[in-house]
């Protein structure tokens, strides 16, 4: 059975990049794709009574009236999703990708995700969403509950897709990094990419097995992989060195310990994220 790429697009800025992540993906790994379009509670129809203290048949007459428009939006609203996997569907035929399903559910993102996950290798969800180019400081409020719950690995899509050459691994010796080095050692994804496993950290005969371990690994994959420690707090350093040597991609385990133990169950993640202008892939 084909495996799925589950992409999560919603009309913002990201959908586009989402897709073309996905598009890259695909490419490599021969998945299908499936993008998914979840119309949220919040655009339900609204439930406030507008209609105050009139009385008699004006009452009556107004509440008929606001019924009417509640179910003229609730058909926007689904028309509006399916232009936007439309689109979604578009980017990724024009991309090449072979097998594309789209799927709009109404409903909790995080439910319906976890409803249909079981076949899929990846989620892929943007990095903000519908407001991001209001609020540029702030994160999607769907990427921490999709990356809590779900049990697949997580990219989280940066705004504009670029090729990816350059992989950084974000290392601690936990069991959600060796499961990230485990995934990168057995996807084609990271097939022919040069990877470097890095912790923050003070350099110790402990720290530098736990990475010489790790490389081995992915070097006995046929992967190209070097090491690296570096000193300061996980989100600074790991975004510094992410910009300053031009890595395309940044991969981590989803929870952890040390200092990179809060970068997704903590305050940590959100300027992890904030700061790193490329893919993050989170891995549980």
């Amino acid at each position: 059975m084909t495996q799925k790429i589950i992409a999560l697009v919603d009309g913002s800025t990201y959908s586009a990049s989402v897709c073309d992540h996905a598009a890259w993906i695909a490419g490599r790994t021969g998945a299908a794709v499936e993008v998914l379009h979840v119309l949220g509670r919040r655009e339900g129809v609204d439930k406030q009574d507008l209609s105050g203290t009139i009385k008699l048949g004006a009452r009556t007459a107004l509440m008929e009236e606001l019924a009417e428009l509640d179910a003229q939006r609730a058909k926007l609203v689904v028309h509006r999703g399916r232009a936007i996997l439309e689109d979604a569907h578009a980017i990724l035929t024009r991309a090449g990708v072979a097998e594309i399903t789209t799927r709009l559910r109404n409903g909790d993102i995080v439910e319906t995700v976890a409803e249909i996950e079981a076949d899929a290798s990846l989620i892929l969800i943007g990095k903000r969403g519908e407001a991001a180019d209001f609020a540029k400081g702030h994160l999607g409020s769907n990427l921490e509950r999709i990356v809590r719950a779900s049990h697949k690995p997580v990219i989280v899509a940066s705004r504009a897709f670029r090729p990816v050459q350059k992989v950084l691994v974000a290392y601690d010796g936990g069991a959600s990094a060796m499961k990230a080095i485990d995934h990168i050692a057995g996807s084609p994804l990271f097939a022919g990419l040069q990877v470097t496993v890095a912790t923050v950290g003070a350099p110790s005969a402990e720290v530098k097995k736990g990475l010489d371990d790790a490389s081995a690994m992915l070097r006995a994959a046929g992967l190209q992989a070097q090491t690296a420690i570096v000193e300061g707090q996980a989100e600074t350093a790991l975004a510094k060195m992410v910009e300053a040597d031009g890595f395309d991609m940044l991969v981590m385990g989803a929870y952890g310990h040390s200092r990179i133990r809060s970068l997704v169950i903590g305050s940590t993640t959100t300027e992890m994220l904030r700061a790193c202008k490329v893919p993050v892939v989170l891995v549980r």
